[in-house]
């Protein structure tokens, strides 16, 4: 079986296809996690993974074609593909659509941890860290969405365990936050990882089980032998031979998928990162719900990760989204030097109109899709992986996972 893709998603596909006594190699077109894997905010926060397609992002996605230091922008020369993708989402935004992806999410959603607890007790070495996650805000007003939105998923069958902080407790718990963040609220069964250290650990064990992971080969074509399996085709010449493939591209996924009956839209969302060292380094993942930012403890350096930009997943970053970032967060910390910042960062993560994931076989039984996590791919990875080396393999999957049919 040939994994294309080694970011999260394939990566956690080829460990669960071993671990069903599969032979795997893993092509990637640059290397292990070069993609949406390595830059990622690495929180794995199931309370929050929502559908991206809902009523708030529409407004904000509408507003961010006027205002380009918008948390979701859209250029105003969208090309026909990017406008049929906005269409879609338009029509996935409205609420009753909302709550029915919400509870396929919560499914996937009450299973993720577990995953993860899977690949640690299978031989991942890499921690993954159990704190709650703090939200902070000037007022109580600027937590109040937020707790909207989780009384809805706790509404459609998912499940919450949160407080209200104040002042005092709140910066007892994180003293580099600033004066002028009053309002905290403490979400209580979360966890977090280092996104790079992870995805290399997972490659680790990975290849520890035998499997070759082959850099530098950029598919541009999975031809479909029938019953002599797939031909993986490079533009430099290159042909790998195998039984069957899984597509786990991200957001180049639609140029191998579509000839195999895939017609959602997989549309790049580029996010943007970087680090910071405060002093002291935050002990919790910190999310500020105002500003659209992630904030986590990565060992020495604290990642501060956010934007929407609905772009090529090729085009050059735009140093102006980094900028909007560090004014949204400069309010909010007390002790950071944003001058000193490292490891900036643009990656894709790869969108679909319904904000659900695509996992499944296409129209050949040989191709098969792992993909279309959206901002979700840390939290989903590895819960999609095993979802999908079950559908290879013949595990029977529960009647909720057909609302992730790749042909839908």
């Amino acid at each position: 079986m040939a994994v294309v893709g080694a970011g999260m998603a394939g990566l956690a596909t080829a460990w669960f296809l071993q671990e069903r006594g599969v032979r795997t190699t893993v092509l990637d077109r640059a290397g292990v996690a070069a993609g949406a894997s390595w830059g990622n905010a690495g929180m794995l926060n199931p309370t929050l993974t929502v559908p991206l397609a809902e009523p708030g992002t529409l407004r904000a996605g509408l507003q961010g074609v006027l205002d380009p230091s918008s948390s979701i922008t859209v250029p105003p020369q969208a090309d026909m593909r990017l406008w049929r993708f906005l269409l879609q989402f338009a029509r996935h935004s409205r609420r009753s659509r909302w709550r029915r992806s919400m509870q396929i999410f919560n499914e996937l959603n009450r299973r993720s941890l577990d995953a993860y607890a899977h690949l640690t007790e299978s031989g991942v070495t890499a921690p993954v860290k159990h704190r709650p996650l703090i939200s902070a805000a000037t007022s109580p007003a600027g937590l109040a969405p937020l707790v909207r939105e989780i009384e809805e998923v706790v509404a459609v069958g998912g499940s919450a365990r949160y407080e209200q902080i104040g002042s005092d407790e709140l910066h007892a718990m994180e003293p580099a936050l600033s004066d002028r963040v009053e309002a905290g609220l403490l979400l209580h069964d979360q966890g977090y990882i280092d996104p790079p250290d992870y995805i290399a650990a997972l490659a680790d064990a990975v290849r520890a089980r035998g499997a070759r992971i082959v850099e530098d080969f950029d598919v541009s074509r999975v031809r479909d032998g029938g019953e002599a399996g797939v031909v993986l085709l490079s533009p430099a010449g290159h042909e790998l031979h195998a039984d069957a493939a899984v597509i786990a591209t991200g957001a180049w996924l639609n140029t191998l998928a579509r000839p195999y009956g895939v017609r959602q839209v997989v549309q790049a969302g580029r996010g943007y990162s970087f680090t910071v060292r405060p002093d002291p380094i935050p002990r919790h993942p910190v999310h500020l719900p105002s500003q659209h930012l992630a904030c986590n403890p990565l060992h020495d350096r604290f990642r501060i990760t956010g934007t929407m930009e609905l772009r090529d997943p090729d085009s050059p970053a735009e140093p102006r989204r980094i900028e909007a970032m560090v004014a949204a967060a400069r309010p909010m910390f007390a002790t950071v030097d944003w001058e000193a910042r490292r490891e900036e960062w643009v990656g894709s993560r790869p969108c679909t109109p319904d904000g659900l994931p695509l996992v499944g076989p296409t129209t050949s039984p040989r191709v098969h899709i792992t993909g279309g996590h959206g901002m979700w791919g840390m939290v989903l990875g590895p819960v999609t992986g095993r979802l999908s080396a079950d559908l290879i393999t013949g595990v029977p999957v529960p009647a909720w996972a057909s609302a992730l049919n790749p042909l839908r």
